[in-house]
């Protein structure tokens, strides 16, 4: 009765998780499989395979993975170097340090279309934007990022935003941090290079895995940034997998290769989510 009592006040909670979950993944899965095209319904009936191996063949398939693969590094990797960076920075008590904390975490807090809006307006515009202004001031000639640098913008754009992030989770594993061990490092005449190989970087470790883990998930659906500034363009330079999904179907009108897609991208996210937390394990068990 102890242990059966508490399981049926639970099962209301579970079953309701469960259906949240299945249903929706059902559909996709049934859709997936069928055609089911907006712009053609009285055509419909079973496929089997038709629809993946139409979204893989697509031209724009290849592209779109290997623009995600370099977004998802490029992006991980700046605000994980830039975010230790700020954390190292700011840990030393001097005045100010709590309004500057604010204002560094403060970017996580804006929406992605904003973001990508105060960027492409602000920062990026090549005739009036904040960058064109100093390349004149320079004597340079203003660079035309939306359209010379697509892929580079949105990373610039998603690593201002997710930078905060990493900063904050780095910032807090600072806090617990041994300070005799640094005092004693310091008697024993270690430089600051050698207290961040052998201290600080060790102590930050499980801190960088649960971030690159979390942004791993996360940013594999960005999409607002890239619908807002350069549209997937010029061509497929700016399209990632979320992209893709989102032309083959609301551009394309087909719900069928879409739901191939979509499921494309929740086993890739699933890879991706069980190799991280297998790493993250390994780094809480040391």
């Amino acid at each position: 009765m102890n242990r059966f009592l508490p399981r049926v006040l639970m099962t209301p909670a579970i079953a309701t998780l469960f259906l949240w979950m299945i249903v929706p993944l059902v559909m996709t899965i049934y859709f997936s499989v069928i055609r089911y095209n907006l712009m053609q319904p009285d055509q419909s009936g079973f496929v089997g395979l038709e629809n993946y191996i139409f979204f893989v063949t697509d031209p724009s398939f290849w592209p779109s993975v290997l623009n995600t693969v370099l977004l998802l590094g490029s992006v991980i990797l700046i605000t994980v170097v830039l975010g230790i960076a700020l954390a190292l920075l700011i840990d030393e008590p001097f005045p100010g340090r709590g309004l500057v904390r604010v204002l560094l975490i403060s970017p996580f807090f804006v929406m992605p279309t904003v973001n990508a809006l105060l960027w492409k307006h602000m920062m990026m515009n090549p005739i009036y934007g904040v960058l064109a202004q100093v390349w004149i001031f320079f004597g340079a000639t203003p660079v035309d990022w939306l359209t010379d640098w697509p892929l580079l913008s949105v990373i610039i754009m998603v690593s201002w935003q997710w930078l905060p992030f990493a900063a904050l989770i780095f910032m807090t594993a600072l806090q617990s941090m041994n300070r005799e061990q640094l005092e004693a490092s310091r008697m024993d005449g270690a430089n600051y290079l050698q207290q961040l190989r052998y201290l600080y970087l060790p102590h930050l470790g499980r801190s960088m895995a649960v971030v690159v883990m979390i942004e791993l998930i996360f940013l594999l659906s960005i999409f607002a940034e890239i619908y807002t500034t350069t549209g997937g363009g010029p061509g497929d330079a700016s399209t990632n997998v979320a992209f893709l999904i989102f032309k083959q179907a609301l551009l394309n009108f087909d719900a069928g290769v879409a739901s191939a897609g979509a499921l494309f991208a929740v086993l890739l996210a699933n890879i991706a989510a069980i190799f991280m937390i297998r790493l993250v394990g390994k780094n809480l068990d040391k």
